[in-house]
C-alpha cells in the first residue's frame, strides 16, 4: 500500500516575532520544515503534501525544487482540520495510508514514524496515532481511556474538564491514518468548541463511533514533544537537536572534546579520529576529513571542505578551507 505524508506548515510566526515564515525558522542550520521532510522520507514516504499560507513564496523558493513535494494553499486558518480538508482532492489521488504531522516539530524521528506504521498495519486500524507521557501535559491535547484501557478520545487542553487536566498521556500530532477514511472523517468535523476551529484531532473520535478500529502507541519521547512557537522554544530544540548531533558524530569516531561550546551544525560530515576542541564552529554542509584538529576558536564556514590531517586553528576563511 502506498506511504504518503501531510505537512501542516501554513502558520505565521506571530509568537516567535518574525517575518519569516514559520516553517523556515532555523534549528542547528536547517529550516524546521527540512527536518520534517526528511523524516517522512526515511519512514518510507513517496509523496508529502505541505499545506502552506503565510510567506509561501519564500517556502517554495526553497523547497520547491523537491519534486515529491505536492503544496496546497491555506488560504484561512480554520483549524487543523480545515488545513488538512483543503488537501482533500490531492489525498484521493494519493490514496493508501498517509502520516500527518505538525511543519513546527523538527525533533521528530523517522523511527518514530515507522514504529506508528507498524502499529497501525498490525492492528488493521484505520487510524493511529503516537501519544507520550509527560510530566507537565500543559498545552496538549489528553487521552482519554475507558476502564479497559481502550482509546475514546483526544481533548484538547481549553476544552477539558478538571480532571482531564490531570490525564499526563499527550497527543503531539502523530498521525497515521487510511486516507479513505480520513476523507469520511473530515466531512464529519464541526467547530463547535470554544475556539470555533475544525480540529482534526476529532477524527478519531468520529471514527471510533462509526466502528472503526483506532490504534494507539505510546512511541513519542518526552523530549521529542517539544514544537517551535517561541523563541525560547526554539532555543529549547536546538539544544536538544545539538546533543543528536553530536552524539551521532561522537559515535561515528570523531571527538569533541567540549559539547557546550562546541557548534556543530546539520548535514555536516567529519571524519574518524578528528577532533573538535572548544570554541570551535562547523556550518551545515561540511566536509571535514579524517585524522583534523579543529580549533580551538575556529569557524568553518557552511559548505567547506578540509582535506584529511588537517589543521585549522583561529577563523578560517571559506578560500583558505576549500568552500564548494
Amino acid at each position: 500500500m502506498s506511504l504518503s505524508a501531510v505537512i501542516l506548515a501554513a502558520g505565521r510566526s506571530t509568537r516567535m516575532k518574525s517575518r519569516r515564515p514559520k516553517p523556515l525558522a532555523e534549528v542547528c542550520g536547517l529550516p524546521m520544515l527540512d527536518y520534517i521532510l526528511r523524516a517522512c522520507y526515511d519512514a518510507g514516504c513517496s509523496k508529502v503534501v505541505v499545506v502552506i499560507g503565510h510567506g509561501k513564496d519564500e517556502v517554495l523558493a526553497q523547497f520547491g525544487d523537491d519534486k515529491r513535494i505536492i503544496w496546497v494553499e491555506q488560504t484561512e486558518q480554520l483549524g487543523t482540520g480545515h488545513a488538512v480538508k483543503v488537501c482533500s482532492e490531492q489525498l484521493s489521488e494519493l490514496g493508501g495510508d498517509m502520516f500527518i504531522l505538525a511543519g513546527d516539530g523538527p525533533l521528530i524521528r523517522a523511527q518514530v514514524l515507522k514504529t506508528l506504521l507498524q502499529a497501525h498495519t498490525d492492528e488493521h486500524a484505520s487510524a493511529t496515532m503516537a501519544t507520550a507521557i509527560l510530566e507537565d501535559p500543559t498545552g496538549f491535547g489528553r487521552i482519554t481511556r475507558d476502564a479497559q484501557g481502550r482509546f475514546l478520545d483526544i481533548v484538547e487542553q481549553i476544552d477539558c474538564t478538571p480532571e482531564q487536566l490531570n490525564i499526563r498521556e499527550v497527543f503531539p500530532s502523530y498521525y497515521c491514518v487510511h486516507t479513505g477514511d480520513l476523507l469520511w472523517a473530515l466531512g464529519k468535523l464541526t467547530n463547535d468548541n470554544r475556539k470555533k476551529e475544525f480540529y482534526l484531532t476529532d477524527i478519531f473520535g468520529h471514527l471510533r463511533r462509526a466502528g472503526k478500529s483506532i490504534a494507539a502507541v505510546q512511541a513519542v519521547a518526552a523530549e521529542d514533544v517539544l514544537s517551535v512557537n517561541t523563541r525560547q522554544q526554539q532555543a529549547e530544540v536546538d539544544a536538544i537537536m545539538q546533543d543528536r548531533i553530536q552524539r551521532t558524530h561522537r559515535d561515528a569516531g570523531v571527538s569533541i572534546v567540549s559539547p557546550h561550546t562546541t557548534y556543530v551544525e546539520a548535514g555536516t560530515k567529519i571524519g574518524v579520529d578528528t577532533v573538535l576542541h572548544p570554541f570551535s564552529f562547523v556550518g551545515r554542509e561540511s566536509e571535514i576529513g579524517s585524522d583534523c584538529v579543529v580549533g580551538p576558536f575556529a569557524m568553518i564556514p557552511r559548505n567547506s571542505l578540509v582535506p584529511d590531517g588537517a589543521t585549522v586553528t583561529g577563523n578560517v576563511s571559506s578560500e583558505t578551507s576549500g568552500s564548494r
